[in-house]
């Protein structure tokens, strides 16, 4: 227990859980990192564990504009002139003992990030985790008819191999941290393993992003071995995804720079994953280019 800021509900008996991180915030483009944990937690039944209390981790009062100081407030509705709800950053823990797996969706905090940590890590030595995962998604050049590209960082360089056999590209990155990197960086003071996989989406679709959190959670239930049925969400992918190729078409010079997109993302797969075949089909006097 962590200055009371961590309460812990109840005590499962579970076999060395894995722990799946997701955060609203820097990290969550599309509502990937959220809206993956979130289905996974529906799909797996998973129970409330845990909670972190968001007390004295976030800045309510930012200065500036309106646009950025309503980033930092708590959400408020008000009906009638009567207040029905005030919700303050929520940072809770779920857990499904079939699949030994301890969910988290939080918002990543401005404040104490040590004693934050802290109580991430008091709930890894309850239960006995020693492999955390991270899902998060960031906008890039990615068009919305393929697939999110999956980048990779590792708390130590043995994961590589591991990861390396799921299609991962890994991270070169240099720039203002997050939570993530600092919880990986004291994942390895704690000889703890920690994974940060991290989804490149459309730059140019604004919102929940149906497509890119089904394609997510099927990666990453293949990578924990865990056993959903993801039939719904693939209708509602495709739904997404032939709405939103409508929309394009309406728009001559958006649609034009997306197929250059496309043709440049299937020369970048084709070249990177599928080397092995381009290097046979040249050596049978077969020209790929």
């Amino acid at each position: 227990m962590v200055t009371g800021k961590l309460k812990i509900y109840k005590r499962p008996n579970l076999q060395n859980p894995r722990l799946l991180l997701g955060y609203s915030g820097w990290m969550d483009g599309g509502d990937v990192s959220t809206g993956t944990v979130q289905c996974l937690v529906e799909k797996l039944e998973a129970e409330k564990l845990a909670d972190i209390d968001p007390n004295g981790f976030y800045i309510y009062n930012f200065p500036g504009s309106m646009e950025i100081t309503s980033l930092f407030r708590p959400h408020t509705k008000i009906k009638d002139g009567a207040i029905k709800s005030y919700k303050t950053p929520s940072n809770r823990f779920y857990y499904s003992r079939q699949d030994n797996l301890i969910l988290f969706a939080g918002k990543e905090p401005n404040l104490r990030w040590e004693e934050y940590s802290n109580c991430i890590f008091s709930l890894c030595d309850e239960f006995g985790v020693k492999m955390i995962y991270f899902i998060g998604s960031v906008a890039g050049l990615v068009p919305h008819t393929r697939e999110p590209r999956l980048f990779c960082s590792v708390s130590s360089p043995k994961l590589k191999e591991t990861f390396r056999h799921y299609g991962v590209s890994f991270s070169n990155y240099e720039g203002p941290a997050s939570i993530v990197t600092h919880l990986a960086v004291r994942c390895t003071q704690r000889g703890l393993n920690m994974v940060s996989l991290v989804a490149q989406i459309p730059a140019y679709v604004q919102g929940n992003n149906p497509k890119c959190i089904t394609a997510v959670t099927r990666r990453l239930v293949g990578m924990l071995d865990v056993d959903v049925d993801l039939g719904d969400l693939q209708v509602i992918s495709d739904e997404f995804e032939k709405k939103l190729s409508e929309a394009v078409q309406e728009q001559p010079e958006l649609a034009n720079n997306i197929s250059k997109l496309e043709e440049d993302y299937d020369n970048e797969i084709f070249n990177n994953e599928m080397g092995e075949l381009k290097h046979w089909l040249e050596q049978q006097g077969i020209r790929v280019d």
